[in-house]
């Protein structure tokens, strides 16, 4: 009877710290390379047709559906002089997200912690290419770089790896 009691005091702290390490990683992340879960924050309910204000923001997170359920994580955008925005994916073909964003993807963009509901569109003209590519080289030279994205030199030039998303408001649902 007490091996039972042993037993069941490992199993039950086991379900205990995968319960607390399930909730920290839902919360705290996306975090570098670790993706997220659900992004929770206040929703924003009109849309948005002016993304300037996200070239203020330094780190922006994405979360899409995928098979395996929400998948988020964090990632460059970046907004045009005339207001669209961006995502930013370096080495796409490598990236788990970037193959699973169809055509109108619906996901959900935080920033600063206001949630937006979004549609996302995998940019394929060289000339939007080349626009989100020097609006993302802006914001880098305000921002700087990271360990995972080094400052680009204002001149780089964009890499044939290199995609890119438009995103576009949508109603929340």
């Amino acid at each position: 009877m007490a091996r039972h009691k042993i037993i069941v005091r490992v199993v039950l702290m086991l379900v205990i710290v995968v319960a607390v390490g399930v909730a920290a990683w839902t919360t705290a992340c996306p975090c570098n390379n670790i993706p997220g879960f659900v992004l929770f924050g206040s929703v924003r309910q009109q849309p948005v047709t002016d993304w300037s204000f996200a070239n203020d923001v330094p780190v922006c997170q994405i979360q899409i559906s995928t098979s395996l359920g929400p998948h988020s994580i964090n990632l460059n955008c970046m907004a045009t002089a005339d207001g669209r925005l961006f995502l930013s994916c370096s080495v796409a073909t490598r990236k788990y997200w970037c193959q699973q964003v169809g055509r109108d993807e619906p996901a959900r963009l935080r920033l600063d912690g206001v949630v937006y509901p979004v549609v996302l569109n995998r940019v394929m003209d060289p000339a939007t290419l080349d626009r989100a590519w020097a609006a993302r080289i802006r914001k880098l030279q305000v921002y700087g770089g990271t360990k995972y994205n080094p400052k680009p030199p204002p001149d780089a030039k964009r890499p044939d790896t290199w995609w890119s998303f438009q995103v576009r408001s949508r109603s929340p649902s």
